[in-house]
């Protein structure tokens, strides 16, 4: 007995005695302990705190929908020789429960996807209280990838690259994140595991879903004449129009007033920034055929955006300065210092010629640059306007540049005065543009691919700043010097190019933009598949 005693006090001295560090260090795999025994009444100093290894071959052939975890689960119980992760002496731990309740509440981060036998885990749970359980270990470790793979990672990268999103994926090894987490279950709530925007969009999923939970929002009946409501105006639209936006927090209160008022007015701009429209006070059918979209859409967005966030790195917000072009919203954004130094429109590709989704790293600036036509423009568009038109090439500015066609620098140049370059194999920049109209349309989808920016020489001077050799007379001199001069840039710049339809901005508004290129169903069904 006293032998007995011996060897259960030295193995809980073992276990006990790993340290963090420990858990990082590769270790030689253990004899395979004998199997727990666990009598009806749990005296915590007689329970061993390993089992058997053959019990996780066992559990996948019981409960094959979880061998997705198999490899993982399995190099993770060969590190700490098959010891229980989610028990102590004392019983189950603290982080157990974290872990049970965030499968619980998924839905909360945006997953819709069904657990995977989540009412035998309730059943054990409940029945085997807080006495050691293999299964119930290895259900809590299978579900914790689970949830980092729903949650933290999102879905596989192949089928993210198949959608066409080619920025970086953050990397995290979650079985060494888990060996913190055991140590302080508090660290499963740290915001800091995703990018801002993910926890500002799950706070306004669960506002969206209250709002659906009691009754969502009425179609606004609209008469089959009805052009527009200006401000002075009375009608019953009026009264539906406010009730609308008194919902979604445009307008503090709902007067339900017949008359288009002030107070209205206000809401009206509000909601017409945060959707993407002109910010006047006239209400036109596309304004109220948008606040007729459904709240069930309006929820789908948000958990769409809320994956999209899951691929973003943390790492981003980190750098010195970067640049983000949000492609649904024509909005080009330069962060410096952690601030928003700049914010512009665009004009990005458009449905045919969509702007590629990706980073890269801005190394120069090239001022009064040429335009190189690209093969395709200068097959499709250039050589047959020529056999129309002998003088088109000197009407536009152009010339041959051996074999290839070339615009000469100028304020005529398709590309403006000056071009920004990221070198990628998209052949996608930034660049000015003659065609400054294009920017006070709503809808600005029209370039081949590549992105014009509506304050070119603003993000020049901001780029530049820092920089000796350059001054805001110098920039301006450059820009309209007629003579192409590269300037490669001390420092790069990281560009990131991406597809958001739901964001919050810096007021807290969800703002909801168009999907112009059609993703959002492509994604919102693979969510539905996972």
């Amino acid at each position: 007995m006293k032998n007995k005693q011996w060897i259960s006090a030295g193995l809980l001295l073992l276990v006990l005695g790993f340290s963090l560090t420990s858990w990082f260090c590769a270790n030689k795999e253990s004899k395979i302990s004998k199997k727990v025994n666990v009598s009806s009444r749990f005296h915590p100093e007689e329970v061993s705190l390993s089992f058997d290894s053959t019990l996780v071959t066992s559990f996948y052939a019981k409960y094959p929908k979880l061998v997705l975890y198999q490899k993982q689960a399995v190099d993770l119980y060969r590190k700490n020789q098959y010891t229980y992760l989610w028990y102590d002496k004392k019983g189950r731990k603290e982080t157990a429960e974290v872990i049970y309740n965030k499968m619980n509440n998924l839905f909360e981060d945006g997953v819709s996807a069904k657990v995977p036998y989540k009412e035998i885990v309730d059943g054990l749970f409940s029945k085997t209280g807080t006495k050691p359980n293999v299964e119930v270990e290895l259900f809590l470790t299978n579900y914790y990838f689970y949830y980092t793979n729903k949650v933290l990672r999102g879905i596989d990268s192949t089928k993210v690259e198949e959608l066409g999103w080619y920025l970086p994926r953050k990397k995290m090894a979650y079985s060494q994140y888990l060996d913190s987490i055991l140590v302080d279950p508090k660290l499963m709530d740290n915001k800091a595991q995703l990018i801002g925007q993910y926890y500002k969009l799950k706070t306004v999923l669960q506002r969206y879903r209250t709002i659906e939970k009691n009754g969502g929002w009425e179609t606004i009946a609209v008469p089959t004449d009805f052009k527009q409501l200006k401000p002075g105006d009375s009608s019953d639209l009026v009264v539906q129009i406010r009730k609308r936006l008194f919902l979604t927090n445009d307008i503090a209160t709902d007067s339900k007033s017949k008359v288009y008022d002030e107070a209205l007015q206000q809401a009206v701009l509000t909601y017409k920034k945060r959707n993407g429209f002109s910010e006047d006070t006239i209400i036109l059918p596309k304004h109220i055929d948008e606040m007729n979209v459904p709240i069930s859409d309006r929820i789908k967005t948000i958990m769409v955006n809320m994956e999209r966030c899951r691929w973003i790195s943390t790492d981003l917000t980190k750098a010195k300065e970067f640049i983000v072009v949000n492609i649904p919203s024509y909005r080009l954004t330069y962060f410096k210092e952690g601030k928003v130094a700049l914010v512009s429109n665009v004009v990005v590709g458009t449905a045919l010629n969509e702007t590629v989704i990706f980073s890269g790293m801005m190394s120069y600036i090239v001022f009064s640059p040429y335009w190189n036509v690209p093969k395709s423009i200068r097959d499709k568009e250039i050589l047959p306007a020529i056999k129309k038109n002998k003088n088109y090439l000197a009407q536009h500015n152009m010339e041959w540049n051996g074999s290839n066609i070339r615009q000469k620098p100028g304020p005529n140049n398709s590309l403006g005065l000056v071009k920004f370059l990221f070198p990628n194999s998209n052949n996608i920049y930034l660049h000015d543009t003659p065609a400054k109209n294009l920017f006070s349309q709503e809808k600005r989808a029209f370039s081949h691919g590549c992105i014009r920016v509506q304050k070119p020489k603003e993000l020049a001077n901001l780029i530049l700043q820092d920089d000796p050799n350059w001054t805001p007379e110098k920039i301006e001199a450059a820009m309209n010097a007629g003579k192409e001069k590269w300037y490669t840039l001390k420092n790069k710049i990281p560009v990131y190019i991406g597809y958001f339809t739901a964001w919050v901005d810096d007021d807290g508004l969800v703002n909801f933009h168009k999907d112009i290129y059609g993703r959002d169903n492509a994604l919102a069904n693979l969510l539905l598949e996972e």
